[in-house]
């Protein structure tokens, strides 16, 4: 068979047996992109630095390109290696939690907030659960089974966000500085929905693992 040939042979096959989307590296570049952003927010509540906050802006911009490509990657698929399904919620969840990255600094510019001790432990768990889902999702297509302790711990961190949350509330209502009070809660609650989606994305993950296994 001459080169010609082979050249033809090798466009016919890839028409009836597409290539399938190396999903694993995609997910695990959009959370290694999300666990920068997670970084990023912990040194903005450390700091209180417009520039960083700044920087947590474009991040956004960069998780949306991403997220979007995975979606076009997804939606072009002849075949994907895991469920569908798992793979779509997987890329929204992760781009949900940089969304509400920036609208917590977004939020605090707009409504004149410095960070507090609240705001700093929230922002620290969620960066380590979200490290946790970088490991995750970075070792599905090498060591499927030992993700799933990642996607535990993950959980794990959402609860101690909670935790922090109802307690930020609780010291949050007292006196009388209303204005103050609704402020601050808005802020906290942008955490905690981040970590909400930092559990959802956990639970995907522990998913997959559970129909690869």
């Amino acid at each position: 068979m001459n080169r010609d040939d082979t050249t033809l042979l090798r466009r016919l096959l890839g028409r009836v047996f597409p290539s399938v989307p190396d999903f694993f590296s995609l997910l695990s570049e959009q959370c290694v992109q999300v666990g920068h952003t997670a970084s990023l927010l912990v040194e903005y509540m450390e700091s209180n630095d417009a520039e960083v906050g700044d920087q947590i802006k474009r991040d956004e911009h960069e998780a949306d390109l991403i997220k979007v490509r995975n979606i076009h990657i997804l939606n072009e698929a002849f075949s994907t290696p895991i469920d569908r399904e798992d793979i779509y919620r997987a890329i929204t969840d992760l781009d949900e939690i940089v969304n509400y990255a920036k609208s917590t600094v977004n939020e605090m510019g707009a409504l004149g907030i410095t960070p507090d001790k609240h705001m700093l432990d929230m922002a620290m768990h969620l960066r380590e659960g979200v490290r946790a889902l970088v490991v995750g999702f970075g070792r599905l297509s090498s060591a499927p089974a030992l993700a799933a302790e990642d996607a535990d711990l993950a959980r794990k961190a959402e609860r101690r966000v909670e935790k922090i949350y109802r307690l930020a509330l609780g010291e949050l209502f007292q006196g009388d500085d209303y204005l103050n009070m609704f402020k601050r809660r808005e802020i906290y609650r942008h955490l905690s929905n981040a970590a909400d989606r930092m559990a959802h994305c956990a639970n995907t993950l522990h998913d997959i693992v559970v129909k690869m296994c």
